[in-house]
């Protein structure tokens, strides 16, 4: 018996299957079952039915069944850093982390895919929609250089690239009766962001770009619209009450005129 139990102490834990899984872990076990998928150790319908499974997880236990009979298996349980270290700033300096990127490709035929939440996009990151549909979000996302290539394959399916403001973007796809988005192409970036390429090819398809705001910066601006607004209504509080007060005062000093002229008045006409 260690001293920790002998004195009453309860030794630490490690962390178990009951921990809440993120979406980067979620993703983790898709990719795992998409290489089994393009191995042939996997059916359509196998695929598509541990799919469901992983994107409907909660925790690694719910996790870890899905891919264990699959080559690098089991879904391991995060290690925990005892260390504090400071959290990143914002800043695109600290979002361009180089590496190799948490996900390098995704594919989805009669289905979807998705990336979104804090993960790395590689160098180059190579997708394929037919009959069906992806999303890459690229709002709360770090970068493994400061110019990343999104290579989107459409046929008769959809890709939609979803960019924070501040990110440069190049559209250099190709479409046959079908299309890239080059709206958002021309905006320049701000300083120290990185570029987004987006290459590829569209048949019967369409490859969107969409520049949208970050959950916190959205919910940041609706507080600071909302305040605008109480600040208006106060303001306009403020300027009735003040017109009301000068009436008011107006009002007074005529009344006491007419007292002081009716006064006046009478005591001539008592003289």
């Amino acid at each position: 018996m260690t001293d920790a139990v002998s004195s009453g102490g309860t030794p630490p834990r490690p962390p178990g299957p009951e921990l809440r899984a993120s979406d980067a872990d979620r993703e983790r076990v898709a990719e795992v079952l998409r290489d089994a998928l393009a191995e042939g150790r996997l059916d359509m319908e196998e695929f598509e039915e541990r799919l469901d499974a992983t994107y409907k997880a909660r925790t690694y236990g719910e996790l870890a069944p899905i891919t264990r009979d699959l080559p690098v298996g089991q879904v391991a349980a995060p290690k925990v850093d005892m260390l504090k270290r400071p959290e990143p700033d914002g800043s695109w300096a600290s979002r361009i982390v180089g590496g190799e990127g948490s996900s390098t490709w995704a594919v989805a035929v009669m289905s979807g895919f998705q990336r979104k939440g804090r993960w790395t996009v590689p160098r180059r990151f190579n997708c394929f929609a037919f009959w069906g549909g992806g999303e890459l979000d690229l709002r709360e996302a770090n970068f493994a250089d400061g110019e990343v290539e999104i290579n989107c394959v459409a046929i008769m399916g959809g890709v939609q690239v979803i960019v924070p403001p501040g990110v440069e973007v190049v559209v250099r796809g190709i479409g046959i009766m079908g299309g890239f988005d080059h709206r958002e192409q021309g905006v320049p970036g701000e300083p120290g962001a990185p570029r987004v390429v987006v290459t590829g090819f569209a048949f019967w398809g369409g490859v969107g770009v969409e520049r949208k705001l970050r959950r916190a910066e959205r919910q940041q601006l609706r507080e600071e619209r909302r305040q605008q607004r109480l600040d208006r209504r106060e303001a306009v509080r403020e300027l009735r009450e003040s017109v009301r007060d000068d009436v008011l005062d107006t009002h007074r000093r005529m009344i006491g005129g007419h007292r002081d002229m009716t006064r006046h008045r009478r005591r001539r006409g008592g003289d």
